[in-house]
């Protein structure tokens, strides 16, 4: 990638000198996303400080967070402790109750995510261990550092890993889902990196309904993968560029409205967002679970 050019350079961006090779950006799949999504929503996330104050907590971020908290926990304990009826008690204890309706909500769905994680593990075999839990894991590329979290990696015989990525909305992904996700793809070349193992297959796994979306790449499609995450990041590093030199307009960050600005935390301060959406109330996804 070339130096910058010296309109930035004149303007005091650190670190950049004709001649020089660019530093590599680092950045995470949700940053790239939030881009693609919305450069609006992605200065108020990553660049404005202070950032705008977010708006309420959302129940429906509260639930997946409980039920990954509880997995996570239960793979951590010793094998002989991880029964399915301990992984719905994990669910009871670390449940975050903010964002609901009322009480009589969040014990509902609370006792219903933690039905949903009984049944998981039910299926699951607490002696086989994973390669990784929560594990962070990175790869560069020519213009990039990729990194992201990853919910478990598990271990084929031979000798492979592959990407689980634990769901809990309403609608359970397809396998053309798991093939199609920027986030599982760069996930699966950076855990191959980080771990020195092949790894070509990205799974998620469907909590309320126990049903697994599967996706086996081949090296091109990760290539194309990360062709793409390198052409988000190319934009989103322009727009860090200018807003570092105080030269970034509304255009530079441009709203992006749609129907998900009812569910955006930064809507306060977007007047198209208002004017696109109306608000949503914290527990409606939940609601929408219930309907589901």
């Amino acid at each position: 990638m070339s130096a910058a050019t010296p309109g930035i350079r004149a303007q005091g961006v650190q670190g950049v000198l004709d001649g020089m090779p660019r530093r590599l950006y680092p950045c995470t799949p949700t940053r790239l996303l939030t881009w693609l999504d919305c450069p609006r929503r992605y200065r108020f996330s990553y660049l404005d400080r202070p950032a705008p104050p977010n708006g309420p907590p959302w129940a429906h971020t509260g639930l997946g967070t409980s039920v990954h908290t509880a997995l996570a926990s239960w793979w951590r304990l010793p094998a002989r402790e991880r029964t399915a009826d301990r992984g719905a008690q994990l669910v009871r204890q670390g449940w975050v109750r903010e964002g609901y309706r009322d009480d009589a909500q969040s014990e509902a769905v609370r006792e219903r995510a933690a039905g949903w994680v009984r049944d998981y593990l039910a299926d699951v075999d607490p002696r086989t261990e994973p390669i990784g839990v929560e594990r962070t894991v990175s790869a560069p590329t020519p213009a990039l550092v990729l990194s992201g979290r990853v919910d478990r990696i598990d271990e084929r015989p031979d000798g492979s890993v592959v990407v689980v990525d634990y769901k809990t909305g309403r609608r359970p992904p397809a396998d053309h889902d798991a093939r199609a996700s920027l986030a599982l793809a760069v996930y699966a070349v950076a855990a191959a990196r980080t771990l020195r193992r092949p790894c070509a297959v990205v799974e998620l796994h469907h909590l309320p309904t126990g049903t697994v979306a599967a996706a086996a790449h081949e090296e091109g499609s990760l290539a194309r993968k990360v062709a793409e995450a390198e052409s988000i990041a190319r934009e989103a590093r322009a727009a860090d560029e200018a807003y570092a030199a105080g030269s970034a307009t509304e255009r530079t960050f441009p709203v992006r409205p749609s129907g998900s600005c009812g569910w955006c935390d930064f809507r306060a301060a977007c007047p198209e967002g208002r004017a696109a959406a109306p608000q949503r109330h914290p527990w409606d996804a939940v609601d929408e679970l219930d309907a589901g």
